[in-house]
């Protein structure tokens, strides 16, 4: 569920920040970001240093550690981001953004609880091309440059069987692999894999 900007900051001053790429959007106790363009993650690591992504945001939603008791709590930018800082206090019912946290949650949780990596891994690309992909000609684009690692990182699994389960699910004509790190479903193929 996508947070659209029925929720305006009533003062109406709404100031964007412009993020790179891999950079990190600063966390601040007393306020969230409202993502106005771009995608970004929300990341924290285990002791041994293993990172553990919690979700996965875009345009229209709003983030923040408000929201979570993860520490650490970082959120990354996987894309150039614009977005807007939002004050905590007073200014929209936080009840359509907790729902959208919550539902996110429940989504990665499902995903990560099949019993292979390789249904993780379809099922993940199947949950991305729908909330961030747009139709091509041969296929569903998922236009993030997701390294082979983020994608890991997501599944909790590791680079090499990552990269492993792409080169069998491309040889097998569920997806295309193009540059930058992005990926085309074939969207009948994908959805009537075999489980």
């Amino acid at each position: 569920m996508t947070i659209s900007s029925r929720f305006p900051h009533p003062s109406g001053q709404n100031t964007k920040h412009t993020f790179k790429p891999r950079s990190f959007l600063p966390v601040r106790q007393n306020s969230l970001w409202k993502i106005e363009t771009g995608v970004v993650r929300i990341v924290t690591w285990h002791e041994d240093g293993t990172l553990v992504t919690l979700g996965v945001w875009g345009a229209g939603d709003i983030v923040g550690q408000a929201f979570s008791k993860v520490e650490p709590y970082q959120i990354e930018s996987l894309t150039k981001v614009e977005a807007t800082i939002l004050p905590l206090e007073g200014w929209f019912p936080l009840t359509d953004v907790m729902l959208a946290h919550i539902q996110q949650a429940e989504e990665l949780m499902v995903i990560r609880s099949y019993k292979t990596v390789e249904i993780m891994l379809i099922k993940l690309l199947a949950w991305l091309g729908k909330k961030f992909g747009r139709e091509v000609e041969t296929g569903h684009l998922i236009d993030l440059r997701l390294t082979h690692q983020d994608i890991a990182d997501m599944l909790n699994s590791t680079r090499v069987t990552i990269t492993r389960i792409l080169t069998q699910l491309e040889e097998q004509g569920l997806i295309s692999r193009l540059p930058l790190h992005r990926i085309v479903l074939k969207q009948e193929e994908l959805w009537h894999y075999e489980i």
